[in-house]
């Protein structure tokens, strides 16, 4: 049999420094059920080790929980409830493998933390605890958002992380309890300043620990839109927007829609991505994105926009700066515009020449068919004459857009009237009945802008032009007539006039 060594008695000066020994006046040490009050810090619940059915569904809730206990410990224990409540749904009968054992474990918890986080609890209800604890992290992230630094981004992150998973929590406590966690519309604001919708990239939700954003070719392509340095209207454009980037910058001075400026922004990203990589796969990973890219995209995008500017005998308003790093930057704001009057357009895509009608007229300011040929081509003119710092000849001050103002100024004012006349044209065919020369269709429509006459609409447009104007049948039968002779005509000379000009 080994032999049974004593123990040495413990000193008492060193019991007293190794640990703190709570005792009443009859020496008597507190019971656990006591104790459990003070300066206790509960240990983490595990939240790695999770079933495989579960893991996706309640591991940001428990991980929340770990991190915010120690100064909202009700809130976490809300959080592991909610985990518990989810997994419960998921497998009410616990045949996955160790949900059973795990539902237990995470129960004996709860019964553990219910009355010392109650006692802990500093709002009068769990719905209020959750409430303020939510406000907290949303007034965080709506005073840090403009924050560019890798530290307070690592916060910010965190932070957004926490307060998506509390308003979960929130909206299905405040469900339960039979009232409205945020009053009114709140509810759908604060989620809406907070939490961005996306497609692909999560680029407004401090996504730059998600794995498609550790992609070198995304993380190239995000820098390049994001480059704004010496745009003009910075300081005005960075009071009414945080993050700023092209996408923002062409809103603020065009008037167009969140949504549209969201979903182009992901698009150009994803099409920058998507030739870098082809463009540098036999090489070393470059971590700028290179030209050759850039250029690429300028020749698909723009070669219907050429070839028209050549067919009326105009002169292309894409013009860029001889310096290389302007001249990517040129070229990309010219692709974001492009895009974003795409997407504003609706059903003038099947009218490209009218979209480089606006293009052309938008881009001389700041710096592909006909109707939407032409108004690409006013928009062009439009952003090289801001780009530029052009002075107006009539006002005497910096060149404006001519359509600038709240999120849906463009759509109003170039996109609306335009799609106006088609619904007007196309109420008039009788449901297909009527006779096609009384009323006009998207090519009738479409054609104006294959002739240099589209010009006179002007810019901005004139809405009493004659385009605008849907007369009668018989108005419209004669006009057509006279219009079909006019365009032969004009085909004819520009017949030999891209022969000329080598275009074929």
């Amino acid at each position: 049999m080994a032999e049974i060594v004593l123990a040495e008695p413990i000193q008492e000066s060193i019991a007293s420094t190794s640990r703190r020994v709570y005792t009443t006046n009859n020496e008597r040490p507190f019971t656990r059920s006591i104790t459990y009050g003070r300066d206790h810090v509960p240990e983490p619940f595990d939240s790695e080790k999770l079933p495989v059915t579960l893991i996706s569904e309640i591991q940001r809730f428990l991980r929340v929980a770990n991190l915010i206990e120690s100064e909202e410990p009700r809130v976490a224990y809300l959080c592991r409830f909610h985990a518990f409540e989810v997994a419960h749904n998921l497998d009410r009968n616990s045949n996955g493998r160790g949900v059973r054992q795990f539902k237990t474990a995470l129960l004996q918890r709860l019964e553990q933390d219910e009355e010392f986080t109650l006692r802990k609890r500093k709002e009068r209800t769990d719905l209020r605890e959750l409430r303020c604890a939510y406000r907290e992290y949303k007034d965080y992230i709506i005073k840090h958002g403009g924050e560019s630094n890798l530290e307070n981004r690592e916060r910010l992150t965190k932070a957004r992380v926490v307060a998506s998973v509390l308003f979960e929590v929130l909206d299905t406590v405040s469900r339960a309890a039979g009232v409205q966690a945020l009053a009114g519309s709140e509810s759908s604001d604060a989620k809406s300043e907070l939490f961005v919708s996306y497609n692909i990239l999560p680029l407004d939700q401090g996504g730059i620990h998600h794995a498609i954003m550790q992609l070198p070719e995304i993380k190239v392509a995000v820098a390049a839109v994001r480059d704004v340095r010496g745009l003009p209207f910075l300081d005005d454009c960075r009071k009414q927007e945080t993050n700023l980037d092209m996408f923002k910058w062409l809103q603020f001075c065009f008037g167009f829609q969140k949504g549209n400026v969201a979903n182009q922004r992901e698009h150009l990203i994803l099409l920058l991505a998507n030739t870098h990589v082809r463009q540098t796969q036999k090489q070393v990973v470059v971590p700028k994105l290179g030209d050759v890219a850039v250029d690429e995209l300028m020749k698909t995008f723009f070669k219907n926009y050429t070839d028209w500017c050549k067919f009326l005998g105009r002169k292309s308003n894409i013009r860029v700066p001889y310096l290389k790093q302007e001249a990517q930057q040129y070229k990309l704001l010219y692709i974001a515009l492009y895009l974003l009057i795409w997407g504003e357009a609706a059903n003038l895509r099947f009218m490209p020449e009218c979209l480089c009608y606006m293009f052309h007229h938008v881009l001389y300011v700041y710096g592909s068919n006909f109707l939407c040929k032409a108004i690409l081509e006013k928009m062009a003119y439009e952003l090289h004459s801001i780009l530029t710092g052009a002075v107006s000849m009539t006002t005497g001050e910096k060149v404006m857009p001519a359509y600038h103002g709240d999120s849906e100024s463009f759509l109003n004012n170039v996109v609306f009237p335009v799609y106006e006349v088609i619904q007007k044209e196309a109420m008039k065919n009788g449901k297909g009945t009527a006779d096609h020369s009384t009323w006009r269709n998207y090519d009738d429509l479409n054609e104006f802008f294959w002739s240099t006459e589209c010009f006179q609409i002007g810019w901005p447009m004139r809405l009493d032009h004659d385009f605008f104007c849907v007369g009668s049948p018989n108005n419209v039968k004669v006009k057509k007539e006279k219009a079909s002779v006019t365009n032969l005509e004009g085909n004819k000379k520009d017949a030999n006039d891209d022969e000329e000009m080598g275009v074929r």
